[in-house]
């Protein structure tokens, strides 16, 4: 999906919502247990309920790495469930990959090379520490996207990203700052941390139209209208992403149902902030 065709869906939508497929087996309810592949049946439902509301889905490799094949084998069932939809949604794989430039390629190729793997994201999350050649192999796909670590929504991001160089720039600006040189707002976005808002206008003074994937709103505490205040751009500019208070919103029978709720409450504060905005 490229860029275009992503600000077309969050208009359609008048929404920018991403919802987290955080799918862990011990926290999915229990009668989707019997089921032949439980994480499936658990994201089908989600996805089915949420879709009028969401821009895109972000399944969190952990949750399906961490249960080997039988986890490999449900994200592979989401993700073919996902291209059914293909023009409904955008698709980012939570990875947070990134080596030397062979290895990199390789990362690149499981995620969006079908072909090769059966796997035909999106998008994936990139660190970006290793440098220019660690990330540019993901950059070589058409209409694919790395999403860069920026500045995350985690406690430990205070360790490292907003220490100061000698320079004076904090770590993430001069991720952001050097990063431009590899790749454009056409195939380049950035984690920034909901929980990190107020520093929105910073990121945004060095990256003015890139898209922002936005975690830490919903359980994790972080607010949609410092988001959009601070971060959102003429053309949005934001995919803003709740896993657990989604996902989770319920774990028993009715927990599609809640889920759904919980996205229509979230698409509907989006419409106002777009419509606030005059993006629709």
């Amino acid at each position: 999906m490229n860029r275009n065709e992503l600000i077309s869906l969050i208009k359609n939508k008048r929404s920018f919502l991403c919802v987290g497929l955080d799918s862990e087996i011990d926290k999915i309810p229990a009668h989707l247990l019997s089921e032949k592949d439980p994480v499936f049946e658990f994201n089908r439902q989600i996805i089915d309920a949420t879709i009028d509301y969401t821009v895109a889905y972000k399944p969190n490799l952990a949750f399906y790495e961490s249960r080997g094949m039988s986890g490999l084998q449900s994200l592979h069932r989401t993700m073919e469930y996902l291209e059914s939809l293909s023009s409904s949604c955008f698709t980012i794989a939570d990875a947070k990959r990134g080596d030397i430039g062979n290895t990199s390629t390789q990362y690149a190729r499981a995620f969006f090379d079908k072909q090769a793997s059966g796997f035909n994201f999106d998008a994936v999350t990139v660190a970006p520490y290793m440098g220019e050649d660690s990330v540019s192999p993901f950059l070589k796909f058409e209409s694919k996207w790395v999403v860069l670590l920026a500045l995350t929504s985690n406690k430990g991001a205070f360790d490292f990203q907003t220490t100061d160089d000698i320079d004076g720039n904090k770590l993430f600006s001069r991720v952001l700052m050097t990063s431009q040189k590899w790749g454009t707002s056409e195939n380049m976005m950035y984690v920034i941390g909901a929980t990190r808002a107020e520093m929105l206008s910073d990121v945004r003074k060095i990256v003015p139209d890139h898209f922002l994937l936005v975690p830490g709103v919903g359980a994790q505490g972080g607010s949609l209208d410092e988001v959009a205040r601070y971060g959102m751009n003429s053309d949005c500019g934001l995919l803003v992403n709740a896993s657990r208070s989604i996902i989770f919103a319920s774990k028993g029978n009715d927990f599609a149902i809640e889920a759904a709720k919980e996205a229509a409450l979230m698409q509907v504060q989006m419409e106002k902030l777009l419509l606030e905005k005059g993006i629709i």
